[in-house]
């Protein structure tokens, strides 16, 4: 049954006495269940017979003093054990105290509990039986018996005399048919009309089929003949209750006589009516219920007594048995326990040799050699798993360094577009936090349906042709525009250029592969704009000078030789070329600023004082825009290049003036803005440039820092392209969104973000 050889010693006392507890387990359950069967038996004779309960009351509750007393005694013997092993400081003593506590007040406080609100149920619902109110209730249901017996006699022979009334004309010979009539009239069962002389005249109802109905005594005849009427009831104390017929009302009426002849002999009639099985049943049961009342009431005390008794005998019985066996199944739920205590000693010291088990049926012997083939298998198998664990760990550590440190994207997708897992390339260059959209469509993500349909798309092209082309992957550039700026943080202006590469995976899985190259495509873009700008200039500045020189001296040669006329038309004429000249030569100056914009010479500088100079420029100036300055004095030194700086504030100024001056004069006087700020979070410093004009169309707020694209008549396009190059020079970061104010645009704002003198030198 059980391998003892190597079980530590310990464990050894316990499993040699596993059959001696069996076996005082199974006797103590059995003496418990004897027990309450015995107590089953007294409380059910005490509600359902009441003098066998009395009978025997003596002798039960003898039996249960002698088994609560062996009770008693066995509990104090365990423990006295159970104290000296604690005493000695034997392995599991504590365990067995603990467990056999636990049991013991388990069975002990709801035992307790369940006494007391009994003993006050008992005792106080007893006494409310024989209470004064019940007692005047069950008179008052025999009276109202009573009152309702009358009532319902009286209203039949009142009843019966006008039927009498009726039959007072009517010769015995044909008495038949007025009497059947009278009957149904009354709701009576049966009507009968005697003489004096005790012989029946005739009848209506059940009574006529008789050969002899029972008729009313001489004494009933001459009490009716006296009282006019009489009434009485039968069958009411042999009835059966719920069965029609047994209780009956009988009425005798005398008939008064149309004839004033001596010799004329007086009629009778007699009326039954059968009384309701209802109101004879509730007679009956109020009529029992008052008598046992009164027999109960005189035997109360010594009820009352039983009961408590009975009760008291119970508890003891129950705390006793509830003590004993909460000993005896804490030491069999111990013995188990305490072996597998010393095993899981061992195996957390490290040593995993086999241990020792026990062969019961029960869960916790199952346990322990669950425990014991665990500990072999654990043995067995930790050598494998540290080696292939080392060797899985090294082989995730390497892809997973490999992933992390990719600057482009990759991402598994699933047959259906959902996103399987992605690296942090792929959350840089989206600026989506795709680790919280695991296990979602890609095209689901807000700002990415396009994009995220797209791949489907050419996913399931590329299954579908790939046998045809024999190729093992597609590629293919893509541009995400700003409609996800709210969700994804991009800027309105950050349009990002994407190249991808598709490929299938083991499991119908998908790999997309994925790099950001909208940096190569604005620089090829601004290399060719460049390019245009350099050989415009080159091909336009050329021919202007000798085309204004020469207007300038065709003027200064006919100047006083022609008419009036002809004189203020050469002015005119010539001063339009002279201006249109100029226009053009700035054109080219643009262009060739543009092109030719020097390398800038990054210094540390003041870039509070670089604004204020800046607008002291704008405050002489004639212009209705007021400019106004937010400067933050926190702001430490910016690493710059100083002449290109004021470039870019001319610029912006310039810009935020004629978007300012397109609207409304409430608008114009809120002018432009200009403001520094220092952000401690960041460690950098920002500039911006608020204006209350009308903002940019959305097809321009994409594309505002690219070459010859503007939303002004008269514009080039150009300033924001210089301000954007400058700023790519200066390693800052520029970005321009629309100001809105209830759902309404306002006006732009153009903010840069430049690096401190100590971050920058760091």
């Amino acid at each position: 049954m059980t391998d003892i050889g190597k079980a530590p010693l310990s464990s050894r006392y316990y499993l040699r006495k596993s059959r001696a507890m069996r076996w005082t387990v199974g006797i103590g359950l059995a003496a418990m269940v004897a027990v309450g069967l015995v107590l089953l038996f007294l409380l059910t004779q005490a509600t359902t017979n009441r003098e066998m309960y009395e009978r025997n009351y003596a002798r039960l509750f003898a039996l249960n003093v002698v088994v609560a007393s062996l009770l008693l005694i066995i509990i104090l013997w365990i423990a006295y054990r159970l104290i000296t092993r604690l005493r000695q400081g034997k392995f599991g003593s504590r365990l067995l105290v603990k467990l056999a506590a636990i049991f013991a007040l388990a069975g002990f406080a709801p035992g307790v509990l369940i006494y007391v609100i009994s003993y006050q149920f008992v005792s106080r619902s007893i006494e409310s039986w024989f209470d004064v109110k019940v007692e005047g209730a069950l008179d008052a249901g025999l009276n109202l018996g009573r009152v309702t017996l009358e009532t319902l006699s009286n209203d039949l022979a009142n009843k019966a005399r006008t039927s009498a009334l009726q039959l007072a004309d009517t010769k015995e010979f044909n008495a038949a048919l007025p009497l059947e009539r009278a009957r149904e009239q009354l709701g009576a069962s049966d009507l009968l009309l005697w003489s004096a002389s005790g012989q029946l005249i005739a009848a209506a109802g059940q009574s006529r089929y008789q050969l002899n109905p029972e008729r009313p005594t001489q004494q009933q005849f001459r009490n009716a003949r006296g009282q006019r009427a009489i009434t009485w009831i039968e069958g009411l104390d042999d009835a059966i209750p719920g069965v029609a017929g047994n209780a009956r009302i009988l009425a005798l009426v005398l008939v008064p006589s149309a004839s004033l002849t001596v010799l004329s002999e007086p009629r009778f009639l007699m009326v039954s009516q059968t009384l309701p099985p209802t109101l004879v049943a509730n007679a009956l049961a109020v009529t029992e219920a008052n008598r046992e009342y009164q027999e109960r009431a005189l035997a109360r005390e010594g009820l009352r007594r039983m009961y408590i008794g009975t009760l008291t005998l119970s508890l003891f019985l129950a705390v006793f048995g509830a003590v004993l066996l909460a000993v005896l199944l804490g030491n069999q739920i111990a013995r188990p326990l305490l072996l597998l205590a010393d095993g899981v000693r061992q195996v957390a010291a490290g040593d995993l040799t086999p241990k020792a088990s026990l062969q019961g049926r029960d869960e916790l012997d199952g346990l322990t050699r669950s425990f014991a083939e665990m500990t072999q298998q654990l043995a067995e198998a930790r050598q494998a798993v540290q080696a292939s664990m080392e060797q899985v760990n090294a082989a995730r550590g390497n892809l997973q360094t490999i992933l992390d440190n990719l600057t482009a994207g990759v991402m598994v997708l699933n047959a259906q577009g959902v996103i399987q897992s992605s690296n942090p390339g792929a959350t840089r260059i989206l600026r989506v936090p795709l680790a919280s959209y695991e296990g979602q469509r890609l095209a689901a993500i807000e700002g990415l349906q396009t994009f995220g349909e797209n791949v489907q798309s050419r996913f399931d092209s590329f299954l579908a042709t790939r046998s045809e082309h024999g190729l093992d992957h597609w590629q293919q550039s893509f541009e995400l525009g700003s409609a996800g700026a709210t969700s994804t943080g991009r800027q309105a202006d950050d349009t990002l250029v994407l190249v991808a590469r598709g490929a299938e995976l083991p499991g119908l899985q998908r790999l997309l592969v994925f790099d950001d190259i909208s940096e190569i495509v604005s620089a090829q873009r601004s290399q060719a704009w460049g390019e245009v700008a350099r050989r415009l200039a080159h091909e336009i500045k050329n021919p202007l000078t000798p085309i204004q020189l020469s207007a300038e001296r065709l003027e200064m040669k006919l100047s006083g030789k022609v008419a009036p006329p002809e004189q203020a038309l050469l002015t005119k004429s010539v001063k339009t070329i002279v201006d249109q000249v100029e226009a053009m030569k700035r054109l080219v100056n643009e262009f060739r600023d543009y092109a030719r914009l020097p390398a800038a010479v990054l210094r540390p500088l003041d870039l509070n004082a670089l604004v204020s100079e800046v607008l002291q420029l704008y405050a002489s100036e004639t212009s209705q825009v007021p400019v106004h300055m937010q400067l933050d004095a926190r702001i430490p030194r910016v690493i710059g290049d100083t002449q290109q700086l004021r470039q870019v504030l001319h610029n912006l100024l310039q810009n935020a003036q004629d978007a300012t001056e397109t609207v409304d004069n409430s608008s114009k006087t809120l002018g432009v803005t200009v403001k520094t700020q220092w952000l401690a979070t960041s460690g950098r410093v920002r500039l911006t440039v608020l204006d209350s004009g009308t903002g940019f169309p959305e097809h321009i707020l994409k594309r505002a820092f690219e070459p010859y694209v503007t939303t002004k008549a008269k514009g080039t396009g150009l300033g924001l392209a210089v301000v954007k190059k400058i700023a790519d020079e200066h390693g800052t970061r520029v970005d321009i969104v629309n100001r809105s104010f209830d759902g309404k645009v306002v006006g732009a704002q153009v903010s840069l973000s430049f690096n401190v003198e100590n971050v920058a030198l760091a």
